[in-house]
């Protein structure tokens, strides 16, 4: 109820309704994946090629029982959310990798679909809603 008072969510049925792909599952991606969870999105999908390692654990919402699980499944488990119907496409990609050969593929995907990059540089909650604000 927090974003419908800061004026960012005036439907929240039609924010439960989304999909959004979040590629890097990472320190941006996992607390990305944890606020919208908390914001009532419908459906995530997560993409990442990595493991939970303990050296992580200081800034990942990842739990230390999870290390050596695929970023991916860890995330799951957290969020326990459910997965995306199959054959359905998502609303929005949050690109939250940390190397320029990840952001170059995802920026040569389909471009029908709209992406924010979300990257460690200082942003706030609100900075990142206002780009998901123009979507």
């Amino acid at each position: 109820m927090a974003l419908k008072r800061m004026g960012i969510v005036n439907d929240y049925e039609k924010i439960r309704s989304f999909a959004v792909a979040i590629v890097g599952v990472g320190g941006v991606g996992s607390v990305t994946a944890e606020m919208l969870t908390r914001c009532g999105i419908g459906k995530l999908l997560l993409f990442d090629y990595d493991k939970v390692e303990l050296a992580n654990m200081n800034r990942l919402f990842f739990q230390p029982h999870q290390a050596g699980l695929s970023k991916v499944q860890a995330a799951e488990h957290t969020l326990s959310n459910g997965g995306l119907e199959e054959g359905k496409p998502v609303d929005l990609v949050l690109s939250c990798v940390d190397n320029f050969e990840a952001r170059m593929t995802i920026n040569t995907q389909e471009d029908s679909i709209p992406e924010v990059t979300v990257e460690d540089s200082g942003e706030t909650l609100e900075d990142l809603m206002a780009k998901m604000k123009n979507i």
